[in-house]
């Protein structure tokens, strides 16, 4: 109905143009059909009065008063009022909203789908953990809006690419092959005292036992002869934690060798990374590329964005270290891009990076923790220093989920290796539960996830209830089956006049807002909305199905209420589907 609204005003305003009454350049002024939050200023409302008024030297009232003049009838149109400065309120007949069903009915499974993003390109970052253990329940949220978002946007019209950034360059991965060499040294029988800034978790232990059975003890050394100048690690006299797991590596990489320790350093990335997979294709996520930092050395393209700031005058070198003037452009502090050991910092990598996804999208989104939250300002200058567009980049922060098992909060430490994995939680609650809680609130609010709930067969449990709406609905065709009864569609939309219920209506309206509904949650980036829409469609569905009887004698009544809940059936699985959670038919 809305499209249909948006026509007729298009139709009045050519019919205006033609009788001289607007100029051209008036009709390149976008049309705007909102819903109306209150009922009984009509069920829509238009503000092109408004945004013509100035150009045509009226009030605003008196060009609502010419477009209304000049719209065509419509059959589902009761009334156009003009309301406050000069809104134009439309009114529609009930059976204006049940032509949503026909337009369900013929679309299916793409009925909500639009071209609003005209193939616009989106290079998509999210989860790009770590690769230093496997995913928790943490990286979960990231993983299920991440996802999400990239369906609800490829929906509406926008070319998505999916990307995983992998940090395979690091200290942190540096300190995880350390970890791994110490456990095997352990299963060699080597006596030491472990870390307490190494990774602790039993994958550590699993990736050490397949190290020693691909090498044996060939990269076994006594302590004795490479433990030396080692800074003594926290809670020992002049202690230090992180300069004792440096000091380690240094010396880790020079008792064995740069092709040992790639061995070591391969095998416990690629395992992690193998699990990382893995994990996140159980969790229905899927991406088109895991981008290795690496790349951007072995391409040379991170010395190139360092270059090419320092080309553009925007670097300096203060005590050795080599530094982005990043406060020029809008940022807290200065950032170093080059430590004063020749290593570059994070913040170099993502210098190349960024400029490199900014040659390939029109539009990048990066989906970080909340732990992140002063990285925007810092990535804004750096773009802005290389003459690229801040805005084409948006940054949307992830707040983290706390996950209680009753009233017990649990505790998650990656370095600790005392964390829920991200696969623990899938094999407890579900896929489904899981994804669709992790969505259910706004991503930038602290949510709370209720494992008892998740794991609930009630009402309670909104992914249970949704489902569970479009398993009552394939109940009824089974049952109309079982009764030797035959659904004619064509019937059905022939006499949707029959549908007079506020139930009816009700679903109807809903149908009709969902199209519009996506759109929103795309532009905004809130797929939460989704989750919120098909929850209150399935609470309208249930009081529908409680209150009525669909399989009645009369044919005509009959095949108007299943042309109805067919459409509201498409309409849930789309739903269910942006946001990765099945559609069961028999619960």
């Amino acid at each position: 109905m809305k499209q249909e609204i948006s026509r007729l005003v298009e139709t009045a305003l050519h019919s205006m143009h033609q009788q001289g009454l607007l100029p051209q350049e008036a009709m390149t002024t976008s049309v705007h059909i909102e819903r109306t939050r209150d009922k009984k200023f009509g069920d829509f409302a238009c503000n092109i009065a408004l945004l013509l008024a100035k150009s045509l030297q009226k009030s605003p009232r008196e060009v609502a008063n010419d477009i209304i003049h000049h719209l065509p009838k419509h059959l589902h149109i009761s009334q156009v009022d003009i309301a406050g400065p000069g809104f134009i309120n439309f009114f529609v007949k009930t059976e204006g909203f049940l032509t949503v069903i026909a337009e369900v009915l013929k679309q299916k499974e793409q009925y909500g789908n639009s071209h609003l993003g005209k193939n616009e390109s989106v290079y998509l970052e999210f989860v790009s953990a770590n690769p230093t253990g496997p995913l928790h329940v943490g990286h979960g949220r990231g993983a299920a809006y991440g996802d999400t978002l990239g369906n609800l946007l490829a929906s509406q019209g926008y070319d998505v690419h999916r990307e995983y950034y992998v940090n395979d360059a690091g200290r942190q991965m540096a300190i995880l092959a350390l970890s791994v060499w110490l456990r095997y040294l352990e299963l060699c029988g080597e006596p030491f005292v472990f870390p307490q800034n190494a990774y602790k978790g039993d994958y550590v232990i699993t990736i050490a036992e397949k190290l020693k059975a691909i090498k044996q003890n060939t990269l076994q050394h006594a302590a004795s002869t490479w433990w030396h100048n080692i800074t003594p690690d926290e809670g020992e006299p002049n202690g230090d934690k992180d300069k004792h797991v440096d000091d380690l590596i240094i010396a880790m990489k020079h008792c064995l060798g740069e092709t040992n320790y790639d061995i070591i350093f391969n095998l416990a990335l690629n395992d992690v990374l193998d699990d990382i997979r893995d994990d996140l294709a159980g969790f229905g996520v899927h991406f088109d590329q895991w981008f290795s930092e690496k790349q951007l050395m072995q391409q040379g393209l991170l010395q190139q964005g360092v270059d090419r700031l320092k080309a553009l005058g925007h670097t300096y070198e203060k005590e050795g270290n080599l530094w982005f003037k990043a406060t020029a452009f809008g940022d807290e502090k200065d950032r170093v891009l080059v430590r004063k050991n020749g290593q570059p910092t994070y913040f170099a990598s993502d210098v190349a990076y960024h400029a490199l996804k900014f040659q390939k999208a029109s539009r990048i989104i990066d989906i970080l923790g909340a732990d992140h939250h002063g990285y925007a300002p810092r990535l804004n200058a750096m773009l802005s220093a290389l003459g690229l567009d801040c805005q084409r980049l948006s940054v949307q922060f992830i707040q983290f989920a706390v996950l209680y098992r009753g009233k017990e909060r649990v505790q998650m430490s990656t370095r600790s290796g005392s964390f829920i994995t991200l696969r623990s939680l899938r094999e407890e609650v579900g896929r489904d539960a899981a994804r669709f809680f992790y969505v259910s609130r706004r991503h930038e609010q602290h949510m709370d996830f209720d494992l008892d709930l998740a794991k609930s067969k009630t009402n309670d449990n909104p992914v249970y209830y949704i489902q569970y709406a479009h398993a009552r609905i394939c109940s009824v065709f089974r049952q109309l089956h079982a009764q030797n009864l035959i659904y004619n569609e064509n019937d059905g939309l022939a006499h949707l006049e029959l549908l007079t219920h506020e139930d009816e209506k009700a679903l109807c309206d809903s149908l009709n807002r969902y199209p519009a509904l996506l759109e929103q949650a795309a532009l905004q980036y809130e797929p939460h909305l989704i989750a919120h829409f098909l929850r209150e469609l399935a609470t309208q569905f249930h009081t529908y199905y409680n209150a009525h009887q669909f399989l009645v004698a009369d044919t005509a009544l009959r095949d108007a209420r299943l042309c109805l809940i067919t459409a509201v059936r498409y309409v849930l699985r789309h739903g269910l589907t942006l946001l990765g959670v099945s559609c069961p038919e028999v619960m």
